[in-house]
């Protein structure tokens, strides 16, 4: 039986234990804001929390996570006044989704960073923000939000 826990609650699974991560928080837990996006931990669309590290969930097995504390896009403005993390009040601010698919990715990594490296250099951003891609390509949108979270001035984004 493996136990975990998902945005602080206590979970129980003991299916397959190569289950990935990503489908049980889908299919399992209900979760539908952690998005498919290769398969392969290419794209960073599948992308939360494992004890506070960002990890690709679409090839995280069910047996690595007896113990682990999952946060998910659900549950990472859990704590906050008004339930939303800054960044994703910054993503609204800077108007970084078009087509939205990749952004809860995006923003699970980018706090990852932040909570490492809570004043990054440019390449700090651009080195953890690498393995996320957004089809769209927003990526001065993105860089300016998570500049703006960590009190750096941006140039607007565009």
């Amino acid at each position: 039986m493996i136990k975990l826990s998902v945005n602080g609650v206590g979970y129980s699974f003991d299916g397959d234990e190569d289950m990935p991560l990503l489908w049980y928080l889908r299919d399992v837990a209900g979760m539908k804001g952690t998005k498919f996006g290769c398969g392969a931990a290419q794209c960073g669309a599948c992308t939360v929390h494992q004890d506070g590290m960002a990890i690709r969930s679409c090839v995280t097995p069910m047996a690595a996570l007896d113990g682990a504390e999952i946060t998910t896009i659900e549950g990472i403005g859990s704590g906050h006044m008004d339930g939303m993390h800054p960044l994703q009040k910054a993503w609204v601010e800077y108007k970084v989704p078009q087509c939205g698919y990749c952004q809860a990715g995006q923003i699970m990594q980018a706090a990852s960073l932040l909570a490492d490296s809570p004043n990054p250099s440019d390449e700090d951003i651009d080195g953890a923000m690498w393995g996320n891609i957004c089809r769209c390509g927003t990526y001065p949108r993105i860089k300016a939000a998570i500049k703006s979270v960590a009190g750096q001035s941006s140039e607007g984004g565009e």
